[in-house]
């Protein structure tokens, strides 16, 4: 029996997340919701071969830490991260032996992006909707929407410094829009593309339990 355990809920809901990975007769697969510190010691007594960390808190308790996570893999249990905190740890624990993945990922673990601040939300902690924009989603977006010729580099370098002086739990795309000078038929057809744009954190989540569900196959 191979047992995974998830930390989940915020990037990726966990019904949406059990459409790609959920027990089988050979697999048990533990969703739970975003790892704070303490939560690995736990976990281990569970005995997991493989642990996804997704989600987890920056602020509103403790983070998990990097030897709890390093403890671990010691014990024998093989880490992913991806999305949110897991992208962050695996980028500073990658040589280590945790394993990255995705778009997130790939931002901390070449320097362009350093910060927690850059996946932080603002949750409900009863259903863990989230309830503000995370700063690597729009940076995301406007990278993107500048390579399909909507707003200039200066454009989105004015977006992203409005973003990032807004505290993370007041950052949405309705603000940056309007603190900015876009002109109206410009912010409209960022509006278009923004709605049509995939949420990069929950794609990475996505693919992260796609991995897990191959390397168990």
């Amino acid at each position: 029996m191979v047992r995974i355990i998830v930390y989940a809920g915020l990037s990726i809901p966990f019904d949406e997340a059990k459409e790609i990975l959920d027990s089988t007769d050979n697999v048990e697969v533990i969703y739970e919701r975003p790892i704070q510190r303490g939560d690995l010691g736990q976990a281990l007594k569970k005995h997991p071969d493989i642990i996804a960390i997704i989600d987890g808190v920056f602020h509103q308790n403790s983070a998990v830490g990097h030897k709890e996570i390093l403890n671990a893999m010691k014990n024998g249990s093989k880490v992913y991260g991806a999305s949110s905190m897991g992208a962050l740890r695996a980028s500073e624990l990658d040589t280590l032996g945790m394993v990255g993945a995705g778009y997130v990922y790939t931002q901390y673990a070449t320097g362009e992006v350093d910060s927690d601040d850059d996946v932080a939300v603002m949750l409900d902690s009863e259903t863990l909707e989230p309830l503000s924009v995370p700063l690597i989603n729009m940076k995301y977006v406007f990278t993107n929407a500048v390579s399909e010729g909507i707003i200039t580099d200066d454009e989105k370098e004015e977006l992203l410094k409005i973003s990032k002086k807004t505290y993370y739990p007041q950052r949405n795309y309705a603000k940056t829009l309007s603190e900015s000078d876009l002109d109206g038929n410009k912010k409209t057809e960022l509006i278009d593309f923004i709605r049509t744009s995939p949420d990069i954190k929950k794609e990475d989540a996505k693919g992260l339990l796609e991995i897990i569900k191959k390397e168990i196959s």
